[in-house]
């Protein structure tokens, strides 16, 4: 009996040993960084040396496009030489974005711009080079790059981060070659991190595929993988040369190749096997809810949104008068932005970029430019079309500007100078009926509150006139006998439980079918804020400790009542918003700490190459959680340009090793599993949350306390937070979520004119298609408008313009033509049919008549 069992281990053996013998080992070197994450200036001539010394030595490179005007500046002799060998066949430039984001953390609109602009500042060195593959050395991808690069005009990607997984990594799946499927149904050709390719032992940062060690090519050897191929992008800075060695010493007899000629001359070039993406195979981790990080993620979205409504107005003022905003401007302020979106701006906030500041000061400044300039072009375009008025009875206007798609009816306050009759001053509309408003003196200027109408992608204008005082209406709050505070408007109904922190007891949404959101079990509260602090080794909540709730506001329009209370000593406060008719309700959360204190699982150590962290199970830090009524539901949240179904049981996890993907970019909804109701909570930066069997939602607020490289993510002054809740209908998608929350993160924008047109005007309409707008702006005698599919299906859907159109492309992200687009002439409007999957996306170039024309 034991000799056949021999017989068959001896004859499996001598299989694995003949096929780790026929096996040929290919390797990818190369170097990272830039200008910004390191590049010191003899690097060029060091690499321009090396590839001479070592012929059989190859480069994949993934440098800051920035870089080489440095370059150029201070080494103009190996600047001069690295061109003219640029295109030679041992080097590949594979990632030419402007500041080598993460992708998934960011807008999707700011990926194509790092794109674009990332590859228009290397035109400008290289003007021969093409991008042909994909890689990088961290773990800097999203789902839906394969849309995104193909319409860039890659062809290949590359899932692997071998030597640089301190931020995380992407998930082990399939063998030689996957196609990556992103959510539109794009295919890419990928060489994936392998099924086979472990998470090195005794290591925070690696895969085996590293330095193409003996356990990596044996165990791609035991999964059938007769080609495998390691990857090592060094830190510019590294003086090793060559990675695995050269001449006749290169480890396991690995041959260097570039991953183009890998791709094309090595592999297959093609597989059966689809690898449909989801955004959770990004497994990947940073210090989420540490105050630096918090910071930083709330500075780049709000740039992110001023600098998209910036161009969107600017879009409407081409479209009116022919304005252009100064191409340097628009490209100064994406450029500071992109700049902040660097992924060391996140993975190491508190290193320093240059001798003078942190990243995260950086960052401040970056983006506090990126807004200066998106002000001073918003105030540019606005700028006053003239008609007669009469200043004795014209007190002004207010035009509304709605840069979405959407119409929309969003309360909105606008400050206006005084007149000599303050407060007798009403509203008018173009056709000069009376609308409601509320007006209020603050010192020498008014604030006036109401809710216009706006349709979608344009403007209305709205006159002041004198009219007889309206006495204001108090409409939704009081208290009962036990001081909870009772809130009630057209769409909702709150409690406040007084004794419990101020947290919801009730939540009652009117246009859910009157359905209670908040739980019957009262283990967690909706709302409760709470954490572990260490050093008590105790957990906190908000709920420990009685709250005062007094009211803000209380009118037609809004609702604002005010939540103080303490979590352990430190207060906090809450400022909770309605508005009238609109969906969402918004907190606003600010937390003054006595002092710094350690939230988290426990008191890690400065060992920074620990597996097991503190700083990784959110359930310890500081969240605001949200139990609800909803029955078995199912997680969905949103990433660039995809929405993604949860396919995890929970969200926790402890180790480097064990990642799982826990991070809101801009929202995160539970449905129902019979899809008749759904809860969102949407976020004003971007981070983590935590949910799991028997534990509530809950959005990750802070954390305090040694992490990555063993620094200390210290509390150095208040916390402050946005956020909202939209309880719904329906699945996400039939709640339109997507379009809710571009409604928050593109307020209406309201803006007081002596002298305007009283009119109305929409320029661009999508209905009901699901698109939504994405960018618009104008670019030379051109408006670009780029749509995305965030919940239509895949049929044709109308587009109408409401302005003279001449033509209409369709073009890809790199600028090339895809088609003309037949244009449909009706009543003075102009529209196109355009059909996208969902997640799909689409850019138009409009070439409009001569505005003089009409």
């Amino acid at each position: 009996m034991k000799r056949p069992v021999l017989f068959l281990t001896l004859s499996a053996m001598l299989l694995f040993f003949d096929s780790a013998y026929s096996q040929r080992a290919y390797f990818v070197d190369g170097y990272h960084g830039g200008v910004y994450g390191h590049y010191p200036m003899w690097v060029t001539q060091f690499m321009l040396d090396k590839l001479a010394e070592h012929p059989e030595w190859k480069l994949g490179l993934e440098i800051e496009p920035e870089t080489w005007d440095s370059v150029r500046l201070h080494d103009r002799p190996a600047y001069d030489h690295f061109r003219q060998v640029a295109t030679d066949r041992r080097i590949e430039f594979t990632n030419p974005s402007y500041a080598q984001p993460y992708c998934y953390n960011i807008s999707g609109e700011s990926i194509i711009r790092q794109f674009s602009y990332g590859m228009a500042k290397m035109r400008t060195h290289f003007p021969q080079v093409t991008y042909s593959t994909y890689a990088a050395e961290e773990p800097c991808f999203t789902s839906s790059l394969p849309q995104i690069l193909k319409q860039f005009g890659f062809k290949y990607a590359v899932l692997k981060t071998p030597n640089t997984c301190w931020g995380g990594y992407i998930r082990a799946y399939g063998g030689q070659l996957v196609n990556w499927i992103g959510p539109d149904g794009s295919s890419m050709l990928t060489v994936p991190r392998y099924a086979s390719e472990e998470l090195e032992e005794n290591s925070t940062w690696q895969t085996t595929a590293w330095n193409n060690s003996r356990t990596f090519l044996q165990a791609s050897a035991g999964s059938g993988i007769q080609n495998p191929v390691g990857m090592c992008y060094q830190d510019a800075g590294w003086r090793n040369g060559p990675w695995l060695g050269y001449g006749d010493n290169i480890k396991n007899n690995s041959i260097y190749v570039t991953w183009k000629e890998y791709f094309e001359e090595v592999s297959a070039r093609q597989t059966k096997d689809n690898w449909v993406f989801s955004q959770e195979d990004i497994l990947v981790n940073l210090m989420w809810g540490s105050q630096v990080l918090q910071r930083i993620g709330q500075q780049v979205r709000r740039a992110e949104n001023n600098i998209a409504q910036a161009e969107k107005i600017s879009a409407m003022a081409y479209i009116d008068k022919g304005y252009v905003p100064r191409p340097s401007d628009r490209e100064e302020a994406w450029r500071t932005l992109m700049l902040a979106q660097h992924h060391d701006s996140w993975i190491v906030p508190y290193n320093r970029w240059n001798k003078k500041h942190t990243w995260a000061q950086a960052v401040e400044t970056w983006t506090a430019n990126t807004d200066k300039i998106a002000a001073a072009i918003v105030g540019e375009a606005m700028g006053s079309s003239g008609t007669d008025a009469d200043p004795a009875t014209n007190f002004g206007y207010i035009r509304v500007y709605n840069t979405v798609g959407a119409s929309r009816t969003d309360v909105v306050s606008v400050r206006v100078p005084a007149p000599g009759k303050a407060k007798q001053i009403g509203l008018y509309d173009s056709a000069n009926k009376a609308i409601p408003s509320r007006v209020e003196l603050h010192g020498d200027s008014l604030h006036i509150t109401f809710k216009p109408e706006v349709a979608g992608f344009g403007f209305s204008t709205y006159r002041l006139k004198q009219i007889k005082q309206r006495p204001g209406s108090k409409t939704g709050v009081h208290f009962d006998e036990q001081g909870n505070c009772i809130v009630e408007n057209d769409r909702y109904r709150l409690v406040l439980d007084k004794a419990k922190g101020g947290t919801l007891k009730s939540l009652i949404a009117k246009q859910a079918d009157d359905r209670e959101f908040a739980p019957a079990d009262t283990s967690y509260r909706l709302g409760e804020i709470s954490g572990y602090f260490y050093d008590d080794k105790k957990f906190y909540s908000s709920t420990d400790q009685e709250a005062r709730i007094t009211v803000l506001e209380d009118h037609d329009f809004l609702i604002r009542v005010k939540v103080e209370g303490h979590i352990a000593s430190h207060p906090f406060t809450q400022i909770i918003t309605l508005g009238a008719g609109q969906q969402r309700i918004d907190f606003d959360l600010h937390i003054d700490w006595e002092g710094s204190v350690g939230i988290g699982e426990y008191r890690q150590e400065h060992k920074w190459t620990d597996d097991r962290r503190a700083y990784t199970d959110d359930r310890y830090k500081l969240k605001i959680m949200f139990p609800n009524s909803l029955h078995h539901p199912r997680l969905y949240k949103n990433a660039p340009f995809d929405v993604c179904e949860s396919q995890q049981e929970d969200t926790f996890f402890g180790k480097w090793s064990d990642i799982k993907h826990n991070v809101i970019l801009n929202w995160v909804d539970l449905s129902q599993e019979d899809q008749c109701y759904g809860l969102t909570v949407l976020s004003d930066h971007t981070t983590s949350y935590s949910y799991g069997k028997d534990y509530p939602l809950s959005l990750t607020a802070q954390y305090a306390g040694v992490g990555l490289w063993g620094v200390d993510y210290s509390i150095s002054g208040p916390s402050q937070m946005r956020y909202a809740l939209i309880p719904h209908s329906g699945r996400w998608d039939e709640a339109r979520i997507p379009t809710q929350s571009a409604l928050w993160n593109e307020p209406l924008i309201g803006v007081y004119h002596s002298d305007v047109a009283a009119e109305d005007k929409t320029y661009i309409q999508t209905g009901t298609s699901g698109f939504e707008i994405s960018a618009v702006h104008p670019q030379e005698d051109r408006l670009i408008l780029r749509l995305f599919n965030a919940e239509g299906g895949g049929d044709p859907q109308r587009v109408t313009f409401d302005f003279p159109v001449a033509q209409v492309q369709e073009i890809l992200l790199n600028g090339d033509i895809v088609q003309d687009i037949p244009i449909v002439k009706h009543s003075g409007k102009s529209s196109v049919a355009l059909a996208m999957p969902r997640f799909g996306l689409k850019t138009l170039s409009i070439k409009k008549l001569d505005y003089h024309k009409f």
